[in-house]
Protein backbone atom coordinates (compact mmCIF):
# COMPACT_ATOMS: atom_id res chain seq x y z
CA UNK A 1 0.00 0.00 0.00
CA UNK A 2 1.16 3.52 -1.02
CA UNK A 3 1.81 5.72 1.32
CA UNK A 4 -0.44 9.01 1.19
CA UNK A 5 0.92 12.47 2.67
CA UNK A 6 -0.87 13.30 5.58
CA UNK A 7 -1.59 17.30 4.17
CA UNK A 8 -3.02 15.86 1.30
CA UNK A 9 -6.09 14.79 2.19
CA UNK A 10 -7.59 17.83 3.64
CA UNK A 11 -6.21 19.75 0.70
CA UNK A 12 -8.60 17.43 -1.50
CA UNK A 13 -11.22 17.94 0.84
CA UNK A 14 -11.15 21.64 0.36
CA UNK A 15 -10.13 21.58 -3.19
CA UNK A 16 -12.93 18.98 -4.46
CA UNK A 17 -15.48 19.74 -1.70
CA UNK A 18 -15.26 15.78 -1.06
CA UNK A 19 -15.65 13.88 2.17
CA UNK A 20 -13.11 11.99 2.82
CA UNK A 21 -11.92 9.38 5.69
CA UNK A 22 -8.54 10.62 7.15
CA UNK A 23 -7.37 7.09 7.21
CA UNK A 24 -7.82 5.82 3.74
CA UNK A 25 -5.68 3.60 1.18
CA UNK A 26 -4.10 5.40 -1.93
CA UNK A 27 -5.71 2.88 -4.06
CA UNK A 28 -9.22 4.08 -2.21
CA UNK A 29 -8.37 7.66 -2.59
CA UNK A 30 -8.33 6.90 -6.05
CA UNK A 31 -11.53 5.38 -6.85
CA UNK A 32 -13.29 7.80 -4.23
CA UNK A 33 -12.09 10.38 -6.20
CA UNK A 34 -12.35 9.21 -9.80
CA UNK A 35 -15.79 8.56 -8.78
CA UNK A 36 -16.38 11.69 -7.74
CA UNK A 37 -15.05 13.54 -10.81
CA UNK A 38 -17.20 11.12 -13.13
CA UNK A 39 -20.18 12.22 -11.25
CA UNK A 40 -18.97 15.86 -11.79
CA UNK A 41 -18.23 15.50 -15.93
CA UNK A 42 -21.97 13.90 -15.72
CA UNK A 43 -23.58 16.27 -13.61
CA UNK A 44 -21.73 19.00 -13.03
CA UNK A 45 -19.34 19.63 -15.56
CA UNK A 46 -19.04 23.50 -14.98
CA UNK A 47 -17.88 23.00 -11.21
CA UNK A 48 -15.38 20.47 -13.11
CA UNK A 49 -14.18 22.93 -14.40
CA UNK A 50 -14.31 25.00 -11.97
CA UNK A 51 -12.21 22.92 -9.64
CA UNK A 52 -9.73 22.20 -12.42
CA UNK A 53 -9.17 26.35 -12.65
CA UNK A 54 -8.95 26.40 -9.07
CA UNK A 55 -6.14 23.78 -8.58
CA UNK A 56 -4.35 24.81 -11.02
CA UNK A 57 -4.31 21.71 -13.35
CA UNK A 58 -2.56 22.86 -17.00
CA UNK A 59 -5.51 23.01 -19.49
CA UNK A 60 -2.86 21.53 -22.24
CA UNK A 61 -1.33 19.10 -20.07
CA UNK A 62 -4.82 17.89 -19.47
CA UNK A 63 -5.96 18.07 -23.41
CA UNK A 64 -2.92 16.29 -24.46
CA UNK A 65 -3.78 13.29 -22.29
CA UNK A 66 -6.87 12.86 -22.84
CA UNK A 67 -6.25 12.99 -26.22
CA UNK A 68 -3.35 10.40 -26.09
CA UNK A 69 -5.44 8.38 -23.90
CA UNK A 70 -8.59 7.77 -25.38
CA UNK A 71 -10.75 4.88 -24.13
CA UNK A 72 -9.25 5.12 -21.38
CA UNK A 73 -11.38 6.75 -18.40
CA UNK A 74 -11.20 10.52 -18.28
CA UNK A 75 -11.96 10.56 -14.87
CA UNK A 76 -9.28 8.54 -13.22
CA UNK A 77 -6.66 10.30 -15.69
CA UNK A 78 -8.01 13.80 -14.21
CA UNK A 79 -7.98 12.39 -10.49
CA UNK A 80 -4.23 11.52 -11.32
CA UNK A 81 -3.48 14.96 -12.59
CA UNK A 82 -5.09 16.68 -9.58
CA UNK A 83 -3.26 14.31 -6.80
CA UNK A 84 0.30 15.12 -8.57
CA UNK A 85 -1.08 18.85 -8.82
CA UNK A 86 -1.81 19.04 -4.91
CA UNK A 87 1.37 17.02 -3.82
CA UNK A 88 3.48 19.45 -5.87
CA UNK A 89 1.92 22.61 -3.98
CA UNK A 90 2.38 20.76 -0.77
CA UNK A 91 6.40 19.69 -1.89
CA UNK A 92 6.64 23.22 -2.87
CA UNK A 93 5.43 24.63 0.41
CA UNK A 94 7.67 22.23 2.49
CA UNK A 95 10.58 24.02 0.53
CA UNK A 96 9.72 27.40 1.26
CA UNK A 97 9.36 26.65 4.96
CA UNK A 98 12.35 24.95 5.02
CA UNK A 99 13.89 27.89 3.50
CA UNK A 100 12.18 30.34 5.82
CA UNK A 101 14.25 28.63 8.44
CA UNK A 102 18.04 28.97 7.27
CA UNK A 103 19.80 31.52 9.64
CA UNK A 104 20.17 34.85 8.41
CA UNK A 105 24.20 34.25 7.63
CA UNK A 106 23.54 31.38 5.54
CA UNK A 107 21.05 33.39 2.74
CA UNK A 108 21.68 35.25 -0.14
Amino acid sequence: MEQINTDLIPILRQSLEIDLPENISFDLLKEQLSSHINFLIQSDFQKLVSILYRVDINESKLKNLLKENQGFDAANIITDLIIERELQKIRSRQEYRNEENIRDDEKW
